[in-house]
């Protein structure tokens, strides 16, 4: 059952799919889920898919798109701050509070891709996320200054940096702001891509994934606020919170996933889809009943009953 909703965050109006198990009849307040986006995503895309595929195995889940994207408010359109993705996540955690068919004390939270790194990001220090879960993680600010794999020469994001100031000053000017693509536009222009971007372009760019409110722009001068951010730094925060990383064996962004596993504390856990690559677990038949499967057992444990003072020891 899926109810189309709105909520506040940093005074900006965000839109949301709230998704409530068919079998809610009872009135009793239910464990719920936060389920964020990838950049350049949607709520309507694999968010929304994950979203609804838990609510199915009980949960009340919330899918809803990042201030400046899809159908939430934000100007300039497709803004790209990590610290604002945080605070909506905090913001939906609120929303999800406030409902009589939600428990405060059991809410957890999932991102994909880009969001990660938010989630993990955000409940370092929101203790009211009992339950942490990323799929198909990525460092955002890592991609940036270092490019895919590592590597990348520091003048590039240096050029990016001075590009992003003088777009400011554009738009202080009234020109409009300056965007590039999330993904290549077209099957050509992905040729020689890493298979993340190539792959992103078959699930954003055609018929598979395709949606009006995800056009695949982001903001130039996004970079100057990415570049400072850092997905994973205090990770060992969300302890004895537990902490599960899905990622595929094949994908090229799995080096996050160990790289966070490894500077967390326990509870912790790196499950791995055999064969699947960053964007199959987004919505591939063959990989995401797997991660769901994972996802909904490690939510129905830690989120099943909220001890007294749960959360509060961590820090």
């Amino acid at each position: 059952m899926r109810t189309d909703v709105k909520f506040p965050s940093s005074g900006l109006t965000l839109a949301g799919n709230l998704y409530t198990p068919a079998d809610y009849t009872d009135g009793q307040r239910r464990p719920a889920i936060v389920v964020s986006h990838p950049f350049g995503g949607v709520k309507e895309q694999t968010a929304g898919l994950y979203a609804e595929r838990l609510a199915r195995a009980g949960f009340v889940t919330l899918a809803f798109d990042a201030s400046y994207q899809g159908e939430s408010e934000g100007e300039p359109r497709f803004l790209e701050n990590p610290f604002a993705r945080a605070e909506d996540i905090r913001s939906a955690v609120t929303y999800l509070a406030t409902l009589p068919q939600v428990d405060p004390e059991r809410i957890g939270a999932l991102g994909i891709c880009a969001s990660g790194g938010y989630v993990p990001f955000a409940a370092q220090t929101e203790h009211r996320i009992k339950a942490v879960a990323t799929v198909s993680a990525a460092d955002i600010g890592a991609l940036f200054r270092e490019g895919l794999g590592g590597g990348q020469s520091e003048d590039i994001v240096r050029g990016m940096l001075d590009e992003a100031g003088a777009a400011r000053n554009e738009e202080a000017q009234g020109k409009e702001p300056r965007r590039q693509r999330v993904v290549p536009e077209t099957e050509e222009d992905a040729r020689g891509w890493p298979t993340l971007y190539a792959e992103g372009r078959d699930y954003y760019r055609t018929p598979r994934a395709q949606h009006p409110n995800s056009p695949n722009w982001w903001v130039s001068r996004s970079v100057d606020q990415i570049a400072q951010y850092s997905s994973y730094d205090l990770i060992h925060l969300i302890s004895p919170r537990p902490l599960l990383m899905i990622a595929g064996t094949e994908a090229d962004t799995t080096y996050f996933s160990r790289q966070a596993i490894e500077q967390a504390r326990e509870p912790k856990e790196l499950f791995w889809i055999e064969g699947a690559t960053h964007i199959d677990l987004y919505d591939r038949d063959e990989y995401v009943p797997a991660a769901v499967t994972k996802l909904a057992g490690f939510f129905a444990e830690h989120l099943a009953a909220a001890p007294a003072g749960s959360g509060q020891e961590a820090g």
